[in-house]
């Protein structure tokens, strides 16, 4: 069991927070911004999401889908043709009639992100000013946004950094005397949505807001009041907006396994004055559960040595919970970004001796792995079949965004990911 007083983040321990890291600019394995559309699209239940792109765009954000032929998404792609790339067309009329054609098909949609990506960023196009030219026009029905999903620099969870970044803005103003209150930043399933609601409740914690909401007429309101907690590790940029407009983040480690999410309810308890044994009445119960859910997969992990390459900025927290909740041993944890501050907590109790690694260099990375020979890697879909070809155990990284990982009850089916590929192996050498 996880006692309460080791997910104390009052003092931590120094961990490997102030340790060396490997910092590597290379070739890099990576999606794009653009998958982040496909939960951000679940989650705002009246918005749509419009790539301005290639096939390649639409065929990529299609599979990654999984789109069934009869469903309809709230998602497309505004196809970059010949005639745009040869400029024998006016990108920005053709927009605008896709829009148009878009709008009067689907008139509940409240909310419209015209997305960036490779094609539309190359050929120069102004999404920003397309975007306010069509929010004048279809105002107060829809508001058009715009952000980039393009991958030239970026790693695929950026796009929901930049989603949320651009929402920012629209934000209604709290008043200056407006009683405090939570923000839950960063997009989550909404039964876990629920769950972590239920928790603060009990805490006496609140008003809390989510952020993104699931309609578009929802945005909550952001002021000098506001304290915010991350739900995920990837928001830098959405932070940044936040706190020029006022917020204060809560330092916290991420809501991942028993004590991430202990520790993170714990940094709102504290600062809304909540004691102790409050805080332990609401937290410990689910905290217990937790752990007897987590203990037949620690059996079956514990001591297996695991290799995590950079891909979604979650392999900071996910080492942290494999370490201390599931007994595993980290050879090496990669990381697309490294933000200290955002992760202060998280570093702080890692072990002391971890390898970590920002940026990439894939082939010395590979070469790193091979050399390690873990039970277990963590990594992209562009690296998982050449390493199982190689005989190598798998867990694709991308799946870690798509699936319900936050809170008390979801801590098992988290484990259960990383339990799966080496019962998977175990069943195929069987």
């Amino acid at each position: 069991m996880i006692a309460l007083r080791d997910v104390s983040t009052a003092n931590p321990a120094p961990g490997c927070a102030t340790a060396p890291v490997l910092r590597e600019r290379g070739q890099r394995e990576v999606f794009c911004g653009l998958t982040g559309i496909i939960w951000l699209h679940r989650k705002i239940q009246d918005a749509f999401f419009l790539v301005v792109g290639s096939r390649t765009c639409a065929h990529l954000i299609q599979s990654a889908a999984g789109v069934m032929i009869f469903a309809e998404p709230r998602f497309a792609t505004a196809i970059i043709g010949e005639r745009d790339l040869a400029g024998l067309a006016d990108a920005n009329e053709e927009l605008d009639r896709v829009v148009g054609q878009l709008l009067s098909r689907r008139p509940e949609i409240k909310l419209l992100f015209l997305v960036g990506s490779c094609p539309s960023e190359v050929i120069k196009l102004d999404l920003s000013r397309a975007a306010a030219r069509l929010s004048r026009t279809y105002a107060p029905q829809v508001r058009v946004l715009n952000y980039s999903g393009s991958g030239i620099e970026t790693t695929f969870t950026q796009g929901e950094d930049a989603c949320l970044a651009a929402l920012v803005p629209e934000l209604p103003p709290l008043a200056a005397d407006a009683p405090r209150s939570l923000l839950v930043v960063g997009a989550l399933a909404d039964v876990v949505e629920d769950q972590l609601q239920r928790a603060f409740d009990e805490l006496g914690v609140g008003p809390v807001r989510f952020f993104p909401p699931r309609r578009a007429a929802d945005l909550p309101a952001v002021g000098p009041g506001t304290r915010m907690l991350l739900a995920q590790p990837f928001l830098a940029d959405t932070a940044r907006a936040l706190e020029e407009r006022g917020a204060r983040r809560l330092p916290a480690p991420f809501p991942l396994g028993a004590e991430g999410t202990a520790a993170w309810l714990g940094a709102a308890a504290t600062e809304w004055g909540i004691g102790a044994e409050r805080l332990a009445a609401v937290t410990f119960p689910r905290s217990e559960r937790a752990c007897r859910g987590l203990a037949r997969y620690r059996s079956e992990l514990a001591g297996k040595r695991v290799f995590l390459f950079p891909d979604s900025q979650l392999e900071i927290p996910i080492a942290r919970f494999l370490a201390r909740e599931l007994g595993m041993v980290l050879t090496e944890v990669g990381t697309p970004y490294l933000h200290r501050e955002h992760l202060a907590q998280e570093l702080a109790l890692l072990p002391n001796d971890v390898v970590l690694s920002e940026g990439q260099d894939v082939e010395r990375q590979l070469d790193r792995c091979r050399a390690a020979n873990p039970d277990l890697v963590v990594c992209g879909l562009g690296l998982a079949n050449p390493l199982e070809a190689e005989g190598y155990t798998t867990k694709w990284s991308i799946e870690l965004v798509f699936t319900p990982i936050q809170g008390f009850e979801q801590a098992a089916d988290l484990a259960e990911l990383f339990a799966r590929p080496l019962v998977r192996r175990a069943r195929l050498v069987a």
